[in-house]
């Protein structure tokens, strides 16, 4: 095992920060209960020293009211600034081991005839509660013991202190064994929820996108646009479909496998044209349509689909197909000579409910244009709405 490895309980050090967003969740959470339980102890043993019961003395109450005080202080910015607190985690998890073994070791001090607990069981506490770096935690258990034995050997008598010492050396061992313990199957089972996800990731991926081209497939293209046009966005929207030019004939003379290659170049021209990058923006169910500007995908064979939300008119969409098109008729390589298509495009009003209508209209634009010649734009001459 690596030096690497043993401070990160065990685990590649990649691995380890892969789970950092976790890791700061999950201190947070621990640096929350341990703080709210704290303050709690802390009011009660205040109520007990103003009121001189349990043998705890009015003189007592200075202390115990700046430990309510500090608490108090933590406990409103780990309710009010939650991202602040994930933002500096380390800072936080230091703060509060601090003022945990702090306070351990000050009422160890206080109470000079009994043997120390609190501060034993605060040690154990906050070992097994946050996840760090294991030479931190090694580095804070010595500096914490240092302090602890220092002040029983100045305020308790020897036997006392001896006792003190066996004792912390016996838990602090302890401590740091359930540390690595604990962490290091905290931080494996934050690793398999990564891998889980990554999984899930890769299926999406599969079942949403086109492995061809990267872009949406026919079925989750339809799904998307249907829950786009249910937003009843006031934008402008047009449906476009792309047809590839003398695509049969390429396949024939150029061979399958050069079909396929012109097939990838037109997936990546629209996504490099419309700057798309679908496939890495997570979760396709998580995706704010309200922002999307254009979504692209494959039908099938040589025919792609397009939704264009980023104009306002229909003369700015000619335009921005006409460009996609020269981009398009200027691709090189390989004995080819420009990729042709031909394209059809209808407006949708906000009204529209009806995909089908849309498509059908798009379908017929773009017949049009290969009846006219090819590698030309046409737009259906209707406006698709809730009456169509």
């Amino acid at each position: 095992m690596t030096k690497h490895s043993f401070n990160f309980y065990g685990h590649e050090p990649k691995a380890y920060k892969e789970c950092s967003s976790l890791i700061r969740s999950t201190n947070r959470k621990h640096i929350t209960i341990l703080n709210t339980w704290f303050l709690i102890v802390n009011i009660l043993y205040l109520v007990f020293s103003s009121l001189n019961l349990f043998g705890v003395s009015e003189e007592q109450v200075p202390f115990y009211a700046g430990a309510v005080a500090f608490s108090i202080f933590f406990e409103v910015w780990l309710l009010l600034f939650p991202k602040s607190i994930e933002k500096h985690n380390y800072l936080a998890v230091f703060l509060s081991i601090i003022q945990l073994l702090s306070y351990g070791i000050i009422v160890s001090a206080m109470q000079p005839y009994m043997p120390a607990t609190m501060y034993l069981v605060l040690l154990v506490l906050t070992s097994v509660s946050f996840i760090g770096n294991m030479g931190v935690m090694i580095l804070f258990t010595i500096i914490s013991m240092f302090f602890f034995l220092w002040a029983s050997f100045n305020y308790k008598t020897f036997s006392i202190a001896y006792s003190d010492t066996y004792n912390a050396f016996i838990i602090a061992t302890l401590s740091i064994t359930l540390h690595y313990t604990f962490q290091r199957t905290r931080v494996s089972q934050f690793i398999l929820y990564q891998r889980d996800l990554q999984i899930q990731k890769e299926l999406e991926i599969k079942s949403s996108f086109d492995a061809l081209t990267g872009l949406l497939n026919r079925g989750r293209f339809f799904s998307i646009t249907e829950e786009l046009i249910r937003l009843k966005s006031d934008r402008y929207i047009a449906l476009v479909l792309l047809d590839l030019d003398g695509f049969k004939q390429i396949n024939d003379n150029l061979g399958h496998q050069m079909g396929d290659k012109v097939i990838q170049t037109v997936g990546k021209t629209i996504i490099n044209f419309f700057k798309l990058n679908e496939a890495e923006r997570g979760s396709v169910a998580n995706w704010d349509l309200l922002a999307t500007k254009a979504l692209a995908g494959r039908l099938g064979g040589d025919e792609f689909i397009l939704v264009l939300m980023n104009e306002e008119s229909k003369e700015g969409t000619q335009e921005t197909l006409a460009k996609l098109l020269e981009a398009l008729n200027s691709v090189q390589f390989e004995g080819l000579n420009g990729i042709h298509a031909s394209v059809g495009a209808t407006e949708l009003t906000q009204a529209v409910t009806d995909i089908d209508n849309a498509y059908k209209l798009a379908d017929e634009a773009l017949y049009e244009s290969k009846r006219a010649g090819k590698n030309q734009i046409h737009f259906s001459s209707e406006k698709i709405s809730g009456e169509a």
